[in-house]
């Protein structure tokens, strides 16, 4: 059965064309890479790490949360983001960083615990490099969008709402 939309319906409407300057209809699965793009972004700034995670600044979760966001939906802790190419990921580059900038963080966490206190992931001696590999993903996937990679990262709160109303 084929149900077509009136000329009338309310449901017609453009979507807009971008989310926070994202790109919004060229990605399928946009809210994952939201999601991946949010947590690559507060793991590859040491900064915000500093100023907002250490502090215990509300609103934007801390270095546990990140990683929640980062595998959640994609289950990036047990396959390649290779898997997501056309859907999450532009393209193999994004996706080799991507997986990079996982096996860093996800290092840590195990050797740390998921519920260590940030300052924990922040001294722990591999902690540079995976900031390091978090901003390459980051500046890629950010570059990818359209966007600067230097702003400051966005509250759970102004991500929820994009990813919900866009």
């Amino acid at each position: 059965m084929t149900v077509q939309a009136s000329e009338n319906s309310s449901r017609r409407g453009r979507r807009s064309s971008t989310m926070g300057g994202m790109p919004v209809n060229d990605m399928p699965w946009w809210r994952w890479r939201s999601n991946v793009r949010s947590a690559l972004h507060m793991l590859s700034d040491p900064g915000f790490q500093r100023d907002v995670w250490l502090a215990g600044v509300d609103g934007y979760g801390d270095v546990t949360d990140a990683v929640y966001r980062l595998v959640e939906d994609t289950w990036l802790d047990h396959w390649s983001a290779e898997k997501y190419v056309g859907t999450i990921f532009r393209d193999a580059q994004e996706a080799a960083l991507v997986d990079t900038a996982v096996l860093r963080v996800l290092r840590i966490m195990h050797q740390v615990g998921p519920d260590a206190p940030v300052a924990a992931y922040l001294e722990h001696e591999a902690w540079p490099e995976a900031v390091r590999a978090a901003r390459e993903a980051h500046v890629r996937l950010a570059a990818g969008d359209g966007e600067e990679p230097d702003t400051a990262p966005r509250s759970l709160d102004v991500l929820q709402i994009m990813t919900r109303s866009a």
